[in-house]
């Protein structure tokens, strides 16, 4: 059930009228039945592996601190080798096999293996990452484990953030979790707020321009050069609000359930890098992959080679967690390209010293402008379906054909408007409640805007979230 859905607002009433007409105590139990239900709906099937995941790490976390030396390191490394096998099998054995059956074709060599019947667990990359953040932050004794498996497994299953995040830290969610809640006013008024700014971006912008996005992508030989780049603007402003509205909307959720979560996005578009795209964008994935990959790697240590193959190797592998594609590698490739020159620019500019040759704004703005090219492009990576159809969106774009009409105009520019409508108030006000501030007769105007542009813009059928895929 979609948090969009009829169904999801029918679970929701009824865990919320449980959740507070029980007595405290019974809180985490009301939740982590909840959670167990809001994942069997997809596909009761993988509830075991989502359990095996719980029961190996909340017992690899009960140990190690028991143990010392090679004893320790093999408890951490039960715990990788489980999520990491089961994430691996599901999700890019298929990958590799196939990869290795065009290798062979290249080859000459003629052999064929099989590919498995194999379904992808909705939600997998991402209670794996959380889970292993426990383990990991344990075993470097940045975690005290706990010794209730109830309240992990709660972490691990928590509904608002199963299937798309944010990966939040045990540090941050295990506190929060062991504690009783209640809701309070601030917390009824800013949950339903986000949870209206969540939906908003979800029906209004992402939902009303997948259509137009998904036609492209999946012919772009067939279109013009300005409906190639249409596309390309319409699909950047179509994963921000998808992803962002899921991460509102789970926020809304949880404190309307007492819970302070983590912010996921920072309006990573006014970003004026590519490294500050990425403290803005999906937050807990970026850091995650600092500290779990490129931190261990070595980090920014060492000879500027060193540190431009750690910034690559990190991004391939964020590429590749996103699926189990060569766009999705080639994806990471060019973020991780695009950080690697930024980081040699800057530190180019800080040899030479200071230059008054160009005014700081005019540099800010191309800053930005490169920073948003080079999103840009990787985006087409992102969405198309395979090479092919990258190499031809691109042929398109470069071999410039045909004319801009007035209509290739408008759906851009009212998805456009629509995300300045929510973004902005954010941006001056410095959070992302601050309309909550505004007098109430400008509250309701706002308001209103929002459910009418839900209500007239929300497509016909159904669309799935983007990051519901990984």
């Amino acid at each position: 059930m979609s948090f969009n859905s009829l169904a999801f607002a029918l679970f929701f009433a009824a865990v919320v009228a449980a959740y507070y007409g029980l007595p405290a105590r019974h809180q985490n139990r009301v939740l982590l039945v909840a959670s167990y239900v809001f994942y069997a709906w997809w596909d009761w099937r993988f509830l075991g592996l989502l359990l095996l995941t719980t029961v190996v790490d909340f017992q690899v976390g009960r140990r190690l601190p028991q143990t010392t030396g090679r004893a320790r390191r093999g408890w951490l490394l039960i715990s990788l080798v489980t999520n990491l096998g089961i994430l691996g099998f599901f999700k890019y054995c298929n990958f590799f096999l196939a990869s290795f059956n065009d290798l062979l074709q290249a080859l000459h060599l003629g052999a064929n293996f099989a590919l498995l019947q194999v379904i992808l667990p909705v939600g997998i990359s991402f209670y794996t990452f959380k889970s292993l953040a426990y383990t990991i932050d344990v075993y470097r004794n940045k975690q005290e484990p706990t010794d209730k498996f109830a309240l992990y497994a709660l972490y691990v299953s928590y509904f608002p953030q199963l299937l798309a995040g944010p990966i939040e830290r045990p540090q941050r969610l295990l506190p929060r979790l062991a504690e009783p809640r209640r809701l309070s006013r601030e917390y009824l008024s800013s949950g339903a707020f986000l949870f209206l700014i969540g939906l908003a971006r979800k029906v209004a912008i992402a939902d009303a321009v997948a259509g137009t996005v998904n036609a492209v992508f999946a012919a772009p030989e067939t279109a013009s050069s300005p409906l190639l780049l249409r596309a390309a603007f319409l699909f950047a402003l179509q994963i921000y609000a998808d992803f962002s509205g899921y991460s509102d909307m789970a926020r809304g959720i949880s404190r309307l359930l007492g819970i302070e979560t983590m912010e996921n996005f920072n309006h990573p578009y006014l970003a004026t890098s590519v490294g500050e795209f990425w403290h803005r964008w999906h937050i807990s994935l970026s850091t995650w992959l600092r500290d779990y990959l490129y931190i261990p790697l070595g980090g920014s240590r060492g000879r500027p080679g060193t540190v431009y193959r750690n910034l690559l190797l990190t991004m391939v592998l964020g590429g590749l967690w996103h699926g189990a594609s060569w766009t999705f590698v080639i994806w990471g490739f060019l973020h991780g390209l695009a950080l690697s020159v930024q980081r040699a620019w800057s530190e180019r500019r800080a040899a030479a010293g200071p230059s008054g040759s160009a005014p700081r704004v005019v540099m800010a703005l191309a800053s930005w402008a490169f920073t948003m090219a080079a999103v840009g492009l990787a985006w087409i990576f992102f969405k198309a379906p395979n090479f092919t159809a990258a190499g031809q969106f691109l042929s398109g774009l470069v071999h410039w054909n045909g004319m801009l009409e007035d209509w290739m105009v408008k759906l851009p520019v009212l998805a456009l408007a629509l995300t300045l409508f929510i973004d902005l108030p954010q941006v001056f006000g410095r959070e992302h409640c601050a309309v909550l501030r505004w007098p109430w007769p400008l509250r309701s105007v706002y308001y209103s805007i929002l459910i009418l542009v839900c209500a007239v813009l929300r497509p016909t059928s159904n669309v799935p979230f983007v990051y519901f895929q990984f």
